[in-house]
């Protein structure tokens, strides 16, 4: 099976030398990436980088403002790199003139999105499964208000108390990219507690029956392991070899 990463994870070595970085992803065994940001990098320097290591961009994490501000670059930009899936990684989502305006900024974007051979996709962290403070469950908001498709972040989904297994069901028809992710989930009683991002194997996610899941629904993994322990090199590698050795 072949693995993406999320460059997030290796957001230390991304910021000194965007090109040294991906190749090492690549040496490491990673097929193919997911962009947190491209440095300032034009987007033909970012596609002359990933063909000469040999991986391709599957996705990027695009900013809620460049979605609703500065959609026709972005569409530009990713046909010019070679990227056909556009993901929100997050949007205010705390009311409901938030989440009416994410509603609309998405079912705005997307007919231009798909009129360009590309698809709209929304990350999850937990909050969008926890009710807002109008009470609204934003997650849902989206499900029944717009066509977005859904890049579930397993570890978040976990983290919130959902079986993720159960959640990639549910959005069957919507999911294609998941962020495989390990961690510690919070202690939602104890409101100091936060969730501990882990490498894959060490944390307690149900990795091994996400990662069987999303072979029998051929979906596209992700890993992201958030950390920096010591650094995005060494932590991305640890989760390559967990995923090397579970697959033998």
């Amino acid at each position: 099976m072949k693995y993406g990463l999320q460059l997030y994870s290796v957001r230390d070595s991304a910021a000194e030398n965007f090109e040294e970085m991906l190749s090492s992803v690549a040496k490491m065994g990673y097929s193919f990436v997911e962009s947190a940001g491209f440095y300032d990098r034009t987007a033909e320097q970012v596609k002359e980088t990933l063909d000469k290591n040999g991986i391709t961009l599957c996705s990027t994490h695009t900013s809620f403002r460049r979605v609703r501000d500065e959609l026709e670059e972005t569409i530009a930009y990713h046909k010019a790199v070679g990227c056909s899936n556009i993901v929100l990684p997050g949007a205010p989502i705390g009311t409901a003139a938030e989440i009416d305006e994410l509603v609309e900024v998405i079912n705005r974007a997307i007919p231009k999105i798909e009129a360009a051979g590309m698809k709209l996709h929304f990350h999850n962290h937990s909050k969008e499964f926890i009710p807002n403070a109008d009470g609204q469950i934003p997650h849902d908001e989206l499900a029944t208000r717009t066509k977005v498709n859904f890049e579930i972040d397993t570890f978040w989904a976990f983290n919130a108390g959902l079986d993720p297994l159960e959640l990639l069901d549910k959005y069957a028809d919507r999911v294609s990219l998941i962020h495989l992710k390990d961690g510690i989930p919070q202690d939602w009683n104890d409101p100091d507690s936060k969730a501990i991002g882990k490498s894959l194997g060490q944390g307690k996610a149900p990795i091994d029956a996400v990662l069987n899941k999303a072979k029998e629904m051929g979906l596209t993994v992700i890993v992201e392991s958030e950390g920096l322990d010591p650094c995005g090199v060494d932590e991305v590698e640890r989760c390559i070899r967990y995923l090397k050795g579970i697959s033998r």
